[in-house]
């Protein structure tokens, strides 16, 4: 690989690491898109990035498709090409970006799993009769009270936490904070778990070992363990009750603002997403219980 090709990557990576603070695990992704495209451009013989044209990165984007990488996958490579060559563009380095006009495969919509009330009543109501059983009532209250994402949670301090106002500070994607609110059974489940912890205000809320911040495999794993033990035989993980809380929040107030506010998306568009599982949900009472809808 030529040393201006590397050279451009490697600037690049430390932009979204440094003055976007990207997470590690997104960094990951971007840097495994980039090696994608080094590859490519090697083959094609390329010593600069202002070589690279549409077709050449569209015929790249065809083999991956043929050798069957999934659309959204081509997708998320795509959207790391076109931001890439924006950052060329505005350091001089390209004047024009060929991941512009380049289009990948439709993305199926895929609807979010959620958990009914029912179901989310039997995973939360476990017995709270150990410390451990205090930490992951705790845990799994504030999954869903508050729509986290499971980063973070993990991330919370106690300080984050305004029990009195039943607000909580959320360090989200991008670093960006937001305030939501916590419900009354997640903020007595916290109540207990502080007590329990002699916790100051700059010690994690979720502790795993050694007091440090309990990690997001940890999380994973409680939670699937709990969901086990009450016999909920869907596959639980921390998102899902992300989207059961946007889902059953929705289905009651039909605010779809105040959803995205929640959930701290950027785009409302990411959070129409939850309407069409409103609507599934409508078609489903409207078939059992309209006369002229049941089916003989």
């Amino acid at each position: 690989m030529s040393d201006a090709l590397a050279s451009a990557t490697h600037r690049f990576l430390e932009h979204l690491r440094v003055e976007r603070r990207y997470s590690p695990s997104t960094l990951e992704n971007y840097a495994r898109a980039l090696t994608r495209l080094h590859a490519h451009a090697e083959r094609l013989g390329l010593q600069r990035w202002r070589e690279l044209r549409s077709a050449q990165l569209q015929a790249l984007l065809a083999e991956q498709h043929r050798s069957g990488l999934a659309p959204a996958s081509l997708g998320l490579f795509l959207s790391t090409c076109r931001s890439f060559f924006r950052f060329l563009a505005r350091e001089g380095e390209v004047s024009v970006n060929p991941a512009v006009g380049v289009r990948s495969p439709k993305i199926p919509r895929k609807l979010p799993n959620v958990l009914d009330v029912d179901e989310m009543g039997a995973l939360l109501e476990f017995p709270v009769d150990d410390a451990e059983a205090v930490h992951d009532r705790a845990m799994l209250e504030l999954l869903y009270s508050s729509g986290l994402r499971v980063a973070e949670v993990v991330s919370l301090r106690w300080c984050d936490l305004d029990a009195d106002a039943g607000l909580l500070r959320v360090t989200g994607k991008g670093s960006k904070t937001r305030i939501v609110p916590v419900g009354s059974q997640a903020l007595h489940a916290l109540a207990a778990l502080r007590e329990q912890e002699k916790a100051g205000d700059e010690a994690p809320i979720l502790r795993g070992r050694h007091g440090r911040p309990l990690s997001t495999h940890g999380v994973r794993t409680r939670l699937k363990r709990r969901a086990r033990d009450q016999g909920v035989w869907k596959r639980v993980y921390p998102h899902l009750l992300r989207h059961s809380c946007a889902s059953h929040l929705l289905e009651s107030s039909g605010d779809l603002r105040a959803v995205q506010e929640l959930l701290g998306h950027a785009d409302i568009g990411t959070t129409q997403i939850y309407t069409h599982l409103d609507f599934q949900h409508l078609a489903r009472v409207y078939d059992a219980a309209h006369p002229r809808a049941r089916r003989k």
